[in-house]
Parts: C-alpha cells; structure tokens; sequence
C-alpha cells in the first residue's frame, strides 16, 4: 500500500467524484489510501484514467494495478485569482508512467517547478461521502 495522507487543510471544496462502473473499482482504492492506474496486457502500456479498452492499441486486455504514489511535475500552473485562494493544478507523471491532471497541495507556488519529485496525498470530498481524491505534495 502507498504510503499517504489525508491533506485536511486544503481550502477548496472538491466535489465527489461521478462514479460509473468503469472507474468504481479506481474510487473505491482511493478510499483504502491506494492509487490504481490501467496497464494493457497487449501492448504493454500503462494508463490513466481508468478504462476499459487501452487508449494505445484499443485492446480490452486491461488489468489495475498500484501505482506507488510517486511522481514528478511534468505541467503545471498556479491560479492566483480564485474566490477560494490560489491554487495549483498540474500533470504528475507517475512512476510508472502515465501522466494524471491533479493539484498539488502544501507548497509554496513560487518554488514549484517542472521536474520536481511529488508523493501522494487524499483530500476528503464535500458533502456526506466517505470519497476522497487523489492529489500531490512535494516530496
């Protein structure tokens, strides 16, 4: 299991997510602290977000697997004008490969840069849920 942490400062609401059958099995790891990614058993390729058939080659041989909740900066960018506070919102390529649209949480803005090493975190959803979301601080 990914070594993670709730971030229960975060300013922003985030919204629960729409779960559909495809993506369930991704929100329910999330909620254990896990991070899940797809990795096709016909090319090879490992990817996000969760899907049924391989955006690479189209086959439908796709099995979950952990990802280990590290990951670097691979885009990023800081929205300072927001009516709850900045905030940042990047690509983290994983170590495993595949890139995620995320936030980075915890961390002086002027400081991020591209490249730099990130670790997982969960935030806590709004409302009355026990979902949580995936996010990144640095590590």
């Amino acid at each position: 299991m990914s070594e993670t942490k709730a971030v229960g400062d975060w300013p922003r609401p985030v919204s629960p997510p729409i779960v559909s059958p495809e993506s369930k099995p991704f929100w329910e790891a999330c909620k254990t602290g896990k991070l899940l990614y797809k990795h096709c058993g016909a090319c090879g390729e490992p990817h996000y977000y969760p899907r049924t058939h391989c955006p690479f080659c189209y086959a439908a041989e796709t099995e979950w697997r952990e990802a280990s909740g590290r990951g670097v900066i691979y885009a990023f960018t800081v929205v300072r004008r927001a009516p709850t506070g900045p905030y940042a919102i990047a690509y983290v390529e994983l170590e495993e490969g595949p890139r995620m649209v995320t936030n980075i949480v915890r961390c002086d803005f002027d400081a991020l840069r591209i490249g730099q090493a990130v670790r997982l975190v969960f935030q806590p959803c709004a409302g009355d849920t026990d979902a949580v979301a995936p996010m990144f601080e640095p590590a």
